[in-house]
C-alpha cells in the first residue's frame, strides 16, 4: 500500500480517515449499528480529533479531521478516573509515546468496541474491519473542499441514492441545520463562504464528478 495512505497523525494535522470491513461484509445491517458506530465515535474520537464531517456507507465509512492539540489532548487524559485511563495514555503523558501511535490506539480502541457489538449481537468471529485503516492527509487548500464535497456525495457516487442530500446517514443534514452538534460546523460553512456556497459547491462538485484533489484509494 503507497505509505501517503497511511500517514502519520499529529496535532492540528487535518486527515480523511476511512476504512471498510473484510471482505466487503456489510459494516451496518440495521439503523441501530449506524447510532452505535457514531455514539462510539463519540465516545472515543471527539476527546482527540476535531471532525469536520462524515459519510457512512454499507460496507465502509469517511471521516475528515484534525487531530487537537497537544495541550487539549493532555488535559483530557490528565482529567480521567485512574480506572479509564489506559496504559499507552500513560505513556503518552510522560512523553514516553508518540502522537501519531497514541491516535491511531484510539482509532483501534474505536473499531475494537464496534466489532465487539456486530459479533456478539451476529454471532460472528474473526477480523472485522480491514487492516490497516487508511488516513490521507490534507496538505493543499482544495483538497480540504474537495474531501468535504467527496464525503458528504459519496452515496450518489456508489448509487446509494439518486440525490445525497436524501441520503440520511452523513453529516450533511446537520452542516445545512442549526441542530447542535460535535462537528466544527461553523468552521466549514466559514470555509465556503456560508451556508449557501457550501451547498452550491457540493451540487457543482456532484455535477461535475470532480474529485482530483482527494485521491482516494478505495478497494
Amino acid at each position: 500500500m503507497n505509505k501517503k495512505y497511511l500517514a502519520d497523525f499529529y496535532d492540528g494535522g487535518i486527515f480523511h480517515v476511512y476504512n471498510r470491513t473484510n471482505n466487503k461484509e456489510l459494516l451496518f445491517r440495521t439503523e441501530e449499528n449506524r447510532r452505535y458506530f457514531l455514539r462510539q465515535y463519540s465516545k472515543y474520537l471527539y476527546p482527540f480529533l476535531d471532525t469536520f464531517c462524515w459519510s457512512l456507507l454499507p460496507n465502509h465509512f469517511h471521516f475528515l479531521v484534525r487531530v487537537k492539540e497537544v495541550e487539549k489532548i493532555k488535559t483530557y487524559l490528565v482529567e480521567l478516573s485512574p480506572q479509564l485511563i489506559q496504559p499507552l495514555e500513560k505513556r503518552y503523558l510522560k512523553d514516553q509515546l508518540a502522537m501519531e501511535l497514541l491516535i491511531e490506539f484510539e482509532w483501534k480502541r474505536f473499531f475494537t468496541s464496534y466489532a465487539m457489538n456486530i459479533n456478539r449481537q451476529f454471532q460472528r468471529k474473526g477480523n472485522f474491519f480491514y487492516r490497516p485503516f487508511k488516513r490521507l492527509e490534507i496538505l493543499k487548500e482544495n483538497h480540504f473542499t474537495q474531501a468535504n464535497i467527496y464525503i458528504h456525495t459519496n452515496a450518489q457516487r456508489h448509487l446509494l441514492c439518486k440525490d445525497f442530500s436524501s441520503y440520511p446517514w452523513s453529516s450533511w443534514h446537520t452542516m445545512t441545520s442549526s441542530q447542535p452538534t460535535q462537528l466544527c460546523r461553523q468552521e466549514v460553512l466559514d470555509w465556503f463562504g456560508g451556508l449557501q456556497p457550501f451547498m452550491d459547491a457540493h451540487k457543482k462538485g456532484i455535477a461535475d464528478c470532480d474529485y482530483s484533489e482527494v485521491e482516494i484509494e478505495e478497494g
